[in-house]
């Protein structure tokens, strides 16, 4: 059982044929666990007039793991040269308590959702909780953009590979904060879903009670190793 990217979850092969069920964010492990999920609501309610009346900057971005090596650092360094991109957390030195991570990402246009590894399935907080609870567009960097549809409300977030580069992308951002009413299409889903956050661990074991009588009776991982790598 874990919630890590395979980056960070060391070397497996010693446990070749030893495992039987896994517990995972995967969409294919035996007992999935979402960081979050999608449900519907029980009426429809209606969107703001004005999705933007209190967004006052254009990108955000709160990071404390930042590392040279990641493909987010990368991007975001590219995106920065194109378009203003204000910076929170430990590595900027104005980290934000729990009560001031979604109002300050609420007064920005898009948020960037980046992963710290690119692994199939792998999309944490950085998407249902940052960037959906708090009302910010999520640009999202991770697994393909197959994976983020599977489970995102359609036209709610942007990829960044469906640009072909990262200076289209900051163009296209600019341009999407000056239309009002393409922008707030982003937001057209929220009539209809609500995001499920999971973040208390009772709940998520809870899922295997539920699921466990309906498992294969004899299956075995050979190769966990392989199983949980990046699956491209």
């Amino acid at each position: 059982m874990s919630l890590e990217s395979p980056a960070h979850n060391g070397n497996l092969r010693p446990f070749a044929n030893i495992f039987n069920m896994t517990v995972s964010y995967r969409r294919d492990a035996d007992v999935t666990i979402p960081y979050g999920e999608l449900l519907p609501k029980e009426e429809e309610t209606p969107l703001p007039e004005d999705i933007t009346v209190n967004k006052s900057s254009l990108v955000c971005w709160v990071v404390s793991n930042y590392m040279r090596h990641h493909k987010r650092t990368q991007v975001y360094k590219e995106l920065s040269a194109v378009v203003p991109v204000q910076v929170y957390g430990r590595w900027t030195g104005k980290p934000l308590s729990s009560s001031d991570l979604l109002p300050t990402i609420s007064r920005c246009y898009f948020y960037l959702a980046f992963e710290n590894s690119l692994a199939k399935d792998y999309i944490t907080e950085k998407l249902w909780k940052n960037s959906y609870e708090a009302g910010a567009v999520p640009v999202v960097l991770g697994p393909s953009i197959q994976d983020y549809k599977a489970v995102a409300p359609p036209h709610s977030f942007i990829h960044v590979n469906e640009f072909a580069s990262v200076r289209e992308l900051g163009e296209y951002l600019q341009e999407l904060a000056k239309d009002k009413k393409r922008y707030a299409e982003y937001f057209k889903w929220k009539q209809w879903w609500k995001v499920k956050l999971y973040v208390d661990w009772r709940e998520r074991l809870c899922n295997i009670c539920s699921q466990v009588s309906g498992l294969p009776q004899n299956k075995l991982y050979s190769d966990l190793h392989t199983w949980l790598g990046t699956g491209y």
